[in-house]
């Protein structure tokens, strides 16, 4: 039975590097409790997964954005896949091209690399391996969130349209729907990772990201747990659970 593959991009708010940074102390603290999606190493749990964890926090490094600024639609705003401006738009750090290089080389590829190792692992056990996605997003958008709608879901499911079989998108909506939840289609993020080597190559390679709503685990403005942490904990594992059972079956 193949393993479910829990990528996990955005947990850690650890920065390897403060010299980099010219925003002040308060407004640097602010980000980093804004935009780091806490505890998600810990409600994405599954016995006999692979865990691919960033041991970065997405402020220093953002492996989910493409490595070059052209090709993604976040760097327009300053938030590439290294974060020049905050949320509010202060001056987050001046990126040279020595420091790129740098942070590509020794934080952003290494992790896409164990990210493509672990694929193609199950890919040569079983013949095709499954991507979560793991995230968390605000209850409100952020300022520079594309989309602005403030009603937002306490799931959402982000897809891709060659990676992402309808029967897991199906799947996982009637999952949360049954449980009481609601949920977004590619709303209010859309997309899911996959590595660039299978990227629109491999259909065994399946991918799919599960976000959930800060604030039915935490209070946001202090990054604590809530009285329903261990209860959203529970959903998201039998999710998981069930997940796997179904991708054996695909």
């Amino acid at each position: 039975m193949n393993k479910l593959i829990l990528h996990i991009p955005h947990a850690s708010d650890y920065i390897p590097d403060l010299t980099m940074y010219s925003v002040d102390q308060k407004a640097f603290k602010q980000e980093i409790l804004k935009l780091t999606d806490w505890y998600t190493d810990d409600l994405f749990i599954l016995n006999d997964a692979q865990t691919i964890k960033a041991n970065f926090s997405r402020v220093f490094c953002d492996v989910e954005r493409f490595s070059e600024d052209s090709k993604e639609i976040m760097a327009q705003c300053g938030m590439g896949v290294l974060y020049e401006k905050t949320d509010n738009g202060l001056t987050l750090r001046i990126v040279n091209q020595e420091m790129r290089n740098y942070i590509l080389k020794n934080y952003y590829w290494p992790h896409h690399e164990k990210l493509n190792q672990a694929v193609n692992q199950e890919l040569k056990k079983f013949g095709k391996a499954t991507i979560v996605d793991c995230h968390s997003f605000p209850n409100k958008p952020f300022k520079r969130d594309l989309d602005q709608n403030p009603d937002r879901p306490d799931f959402n499911i982000g897809t891709d349209a060659f990676h992402t079989p309808q029967e897991l998108i199906r799947l996982s909506e009637t999952f949360f729907n049954k449980k009481g939840y609601s949920v977004g289609i590619d709303w209010p993020y859309k997309g899911t990772i996959v590595p660039l080597a299978h990227y629109k190559k491999n259909k065994n390679v399946q991918s799919i990201m599960l976000e959930v709503n800060r604030a039915l685990y935490m209070n946001e403005n202090t990054n604590s747990r809530s009285n329903r942490y261990l209860v959203t904990k529970d959903i998201i594992q039998e999710y998981l659970r069930l997940l796997k059972e179904i991708c054996n079956l695909l």
